[in-house]
């Protein structure tokens, strides 16, 4: 909608992906319990009442963070399917790991699934929005790579290895346990 001085004004959805990706940055970088709704609404050049009529409460925001990561995520595996072209379970799986691998040296993505994880622990909404994350992700990566329980499960299994090895540094670690971690995990 423009003004009657021209300017564009910005619909609640578009500064609501505003919000969204300013939360991001913040969560990220201070977690949830370090992250106040009126950094967020400054740093989205916003007033922290407008950040309320968005997402009524810090959780709400910080759970449309994490639900707005979990797409992200299985938007990078299904480009990882369409891009590999079918094969077998650990063809698929690869190439779904590879591309993993790639969309959390993106550090604020994987901070948040960290910080998520954390905040389960103690935050109902929060834990059930992480439940319905990867319960969505297991069944695609289930159904696109038609691989069995086992195989499912190693999946996750090192995707959880690799944000240890990601937030630790573990490429600079020059020791035998950092080198028993990471062998075979790819590193972006």
């Amino acid at each position: 909608m423009m003004t009657s001085r021209g300017r564009q004004l910005s619909t609640a959805d578009e500064r609501r992906e505003t919000v969204l990706a300013t939360a991001i940055g913040a969560f990220a970088a201070r977690g949830y319990w370090g992250t106040t709704t009126t950094e967020v609404a400054k740093a989205a050049g916003i007033s922290q009442a407008y950040v309320y009529r968005l997402f009524p409460s810090k959780e709400s925001l910080f759970v449309a963070v994490v639900e707005h990561c979990f797409v992200k995520v299985r938007g990078a595996l299904e480009e990882a399917v369409a891009t590999c072209g079918g094969g077998s379970a650990e063809t698929v799986l690869h190439a779904m790991g590879d591309a993993y691998a790639r969309l959390i040296s993106d550090n604020a993505l994987m901070l948040i699934q960290l910080h998520a994880q954390a905040a389960a622990v103690s935050e109902p909404a929060v834990r059930e929005a992480v439940r319905q994350g990867y319960a969505r992700l297991v069944e695609y990566v289930r159904g696109a790579s038609g691989g069995g329980e086992a195989q499912v499960q190693d999946f996750f299994a090192r995707g959880m290895l690799c944000h240890l090895l990601v937030s630790t540094g573990t490429e600079q670690v020059q020791a035998p346990w950092a080198r028993t971690l990471s062998a075979g995990i790819t590193h972006y």
